[in-house]
């Protein structure tokens, strides 16, 4: 019999924001996975180290920041893989949502590919979390919602933004200063609300215009705009 790997949606922060159905499985798996700095540090294991039993054995995946790192998930899916032969199931942590520009896909495109049996559990996405900390619906009736990665060209993030009924810029950054001025430069200052590490005890939040000019943002923050103010408008 061989084991199942699950890519269990954890959430943005707090610990309980997971969903039952991942407690459980954490309750019951052998072995856990998750993504961790190269200087150790993971903040998908402590989201979860409050429901974690003793006892599991623990799988760091030592990913660097930036695109990636295809050896790193090639020598992942062979660890796991392992003990998926071996019989036992695998717990893979994914702050947020695994699907949602999650660093989950790429064990499972991989792990699905040598066969082996995956299933994924969604779960509250860095989104809905800021969202909802906000107190900011993200769109209502027909309006068009677009998630926009911050790396991209100032030029791209223009053309995304100029028509936009509703927006969430993520991965801020060290690209902050560059989504900022293109904000202001279409004139929607004043419906940005700007909000890093959500859920957590260093959560902060204020709107855009507010921040002093030579403001920087983590990676974990996030721009939310609404081209009327409030979508309930």
């Amino acid at each position: 019999m061989t084991g199942t790997a699950y890519g269990l949606g954890i959430g943005p922060g707090e610990p309980d924001l997971i969903t039952l159905k991942a407690y459980k499985i954490l309750q019951d798996v052998a072995v856990i996975a998750y993504p961790a700095l190269e200087d150790g540090i993971s903040l998908a294991r402590s989201i979860v180290d409050p429901h974690v039993p003793a006892g599991r054995i623990e799988i760091a995946i030592r990913i660097p920041m930036g695109p990636p790192a295809d050896a790193i998930y090639d020598r992942a899916a062979l660890e796991i893989g392992a003990h998926l032969q071996a019989g036992r199931d695998v717990a893979v942590l994914c702050e947020g949502d695994p699907f949602f520009y999650g660093s989950f896909m790429y064990l499972f495109g991989r792990l699905a590919e040598a066969g082996h049996i995956v299933k994924t559990v969604p779960g509250v996405s860095s989104m809905m979390a800021c969202a909802a900390q906000l107190g900011a619906p993200l769109a209502a009736k027909n309006d068009v919602l677009q998630v926009i990665p911050a790396p991209l060209s100032a030029e791209r993030l223009t053309a995304q933004l100029q028509d936009t009924d509703a927006a969430a810029i993520i991965k801020l950054g060290r690209h902050f200063a560059k989504v900022r001025k293109v904000i202001e430069a279409l004139g929607l200052t004043d419906r940005a609300r700007y909000i890093e590490r959500a859920t957590l005890d260093t959560q902060k939040m204020i709107p855009l215009g507010d921040l002093p000019p030579d403001a920087v943002a983590p990676y974990f923050s996030m721009i939310l705009i609404h081209r009327r103010g409030d979508a309930w408008r």
